[in-house]
């Protein structure tokens, strides 16, 4: 069964697999729609319900339903309650990634059973691990993370390397993936050439999307009404006017899409108002948020120029809420762009499932190879001679009916990507007799990674070692402890007396594709090791996977 792909968004999600010629399928439910919101209500404590019907009970029962969840991946301590129970992030969005699995075995026949799920490119490491869990909650094997720029690009390239007999005769493309989702944003510089999509520079900010734009409008509705109707209350101070407000906003924005003007009713507390709102008045209070992606845009050219890279060829808009007229018209303007929509809504899942075919196609050609002892266990793909791997690829071809080229594409094009933050531990800086963050994986460090660094005992006779392991935070590194996240803190302990001050500690970072984050510490002289399991925030203990596990599984899908 072919890997699928998930693109489990902000607002909405997608479930994609490839057919039988290869080229990426969006999956429908019984709902007919490509895309299902990502709202939740909590009907009953044993019912739930995913999708559209979600969504228009949100004006109803506000309480009940959770919405923008994707917002709060990695935050270990968030939780939404319904019916006196508590729900994770990863939780939550299980809920969600079981209601795509459910509309793909409808589609298709076959429940998938393993997936490639997308994550925005500046997602951290306790997102990603918290995307994991939440596919590990669902019922499926997480085969990767991809970050969805990647996708998009894979989306888009798919139509230039696919039906080449030379991959190394398609064009070099330099591209800037700009994607504004309901929730998150991206920038992205992306080389496609000569059978590799390699990531340049990334930038972006998880806490901006379409839905920031909703509630600017939101804001202005409520002024409106307030104005026309003194004696009612403000629909923002009650949860249920607040929804049907945001309701009212996110159509008002589709709408201008299209239209120059457009009408919101708002009617709360015995009142009602016909509020026109223009295109021109939606892009003047929302213009700080659009200016922000320019700056991070901006940046993420820098970076990429930096590089080497002279200019991009092409400017791929992705996301929902880049559709929005006012972003075309800016980059064009600030940045000398020119942008096009590249699949706006769906380009995300089409390129996870591209990565999913080419994930268990590269595995089954692995696994030929070290049956017939022509790779060894641990070896890539690049390592076996390559008339071994003409002949694996044409037998997998042969022995699953799949087109040799088809195979042959999976093997070849390689994806390379960079690290979204960087990342480093909390040491005594001798010069400033301070603690700070020494900085070990920068942002836009090109994966894998594996780096080590050597620190000092700070006393003689040392006995425990305390290792804490942060995170950037913001758009730079800073020698602040306080700007840094905390993600993983470790001892080594038990070293017994007889080292002087200054032993060497040799710290190692190691992150491969996925963007996890795996480190490991040893006293040189004791020889005792210290390896950090991933205990990040995002990592929920062993008592509440079990209570959210059994919790998922007496909750019923209400259709």
């Amino acid at each position: 069964m072919p890997v699928s792909g998930i693109d489990l968004g902000t607002t909405n999600s997608a479930i994609a697999r490839t057919g039988p010629d290869g080229r990426p399928q969006v999956l429908t439910g019984l709902a007919g729609s490509p895309t299902t919101p990502s709202v939740v209500l909590f009907a009953s404590p044993g019912e739930h319900v995913v999708g559209e019907g979600a969504r228009r009970e949100a004006r109803l029962d506000p309480e009940h339903v959770c919405a923008l969840v994707k917002r709060r991946m990695g935050d270990a301590e968030w939780r939404f309650v319904a019916h006196g129970k508590a729900w994770s992030a990863p939780a939550v969005s299980a809920l969600i990634l079981q209601s795509l699995v459910a509309d793909a075995g409808y589609a298709t026949g076959e429940t998938p059973t393993s997936a490639v799920i997308t994550v925005p490119a500046y997602f951290g490491d306790e997102e990603r691990r918290a995307t994991v869990l939440a596919g590990t909650y669902a019922g499926l094997d997480v085969v990767d993370v991809l970050s969805e720029p990647i996708a998009a690009a894979l989306s888009y390239g798919f139509g230039r390397l696919d039906g080449s007999p030379d991959l190394s005769k398609a064009r070099h493309e330099t591209v800037l993936v700009y994607d504004l989702g309901g929730g998150t944003f991206d920038a992205t510089v992306i080389e496609l050439a000569d059978r590799r999509i390699s990531v340049l520079a990334v930038e972006g900010d998880h806490q901006l999307g379409g839905a920031d734009w909703d509630e600017r409008i939101a804001l202005y509705l409520s002024r409106r009404f307030c104005e026309e109707n003194p004696d009612a209350e403000d629909p923002l101070d009650d949860s249920t006017g607040a929804q049907a407000l945001v309701l009212a906003a996110e159509r008002a924005k589709h709408e201008l899409s299209d239209a120059e003007r457009t009408d919101a009713v708002v009617a709360h507390d015995g009142a009602r108002s016909t509020v026109a709102i223009t295109r021109a008045e939606l892009e003047e209070m929302t213009a700080s948020l659009l200016r922000r992606t320019v700056d991070l845009t901006r940046t993420c050219l820098a970076e990429a120029a930096r590089r080497g890279v002279a200019g991009v060829d092409r400017v791929l808009l992705v996301g929902g809420s880049s559709r929005m007229p006012a972003v075309a018209d800016v980059l064009r303007r600030e940045l000398d762009l020119d942008p096009h929509l590249h699949d706006p809504d769906l380009a995300v899942a089409r390129g996870a499932a591209l990565y999913g075919e080419k994930k268990e196609l590269e595995r089954m050609v692995a696994a030929d190879l070290r049956t017939r002892g022509r790779l060894r266990d641990g070896e890539p793909l690049e390592n076996a001679a390559s008339p071994d791997l003409d002949d694996a690829c044409r037998r997998v071809a042969d022995a699953y009916g799949v087109p040799l080229a088809q195979v042959r594409r999976a093997v070849e094009v390689q994806v390379d990507t960079v690290v979204s933050r960087g990342f480093g531990v909390l040491a005594i800086n001798a010069l400033a007799g301070r603690l700070e963050p020494s900085w070990l994986v920068h942002c836009n460090d090109r994966l894998p990674i594996r780096t080590s660094r050597s620190y000092g005992t700070v006393r003689p006779d040392q006995s425990e070692i305390q290792l804490t392991v942060v995170e950037q935070q913001g758009q730079a590194e800073s020698s602040r402890p306080e700007d840094a996240k905390v993600l993983i803190v470790g001892e080594i302990t038990g070293i017994p007396p007889g080292y002087d001050e200054g032993s060497e500690v040799r710290v190692t970072f190691e992150m491969g594709f996925d963007g996890v984050l795996h480190v490991t510490a040893f006293h040189v002289d004791a020889a005792i090791p210290l390896v950090l399991e991933t205990t990040t925030g995002a990592t929920l203990s062993q008592a509440e996977v079990a209570r959210e596990r059994d919790q998922l599984g007496r909750t019923r899908r209400r259709d």
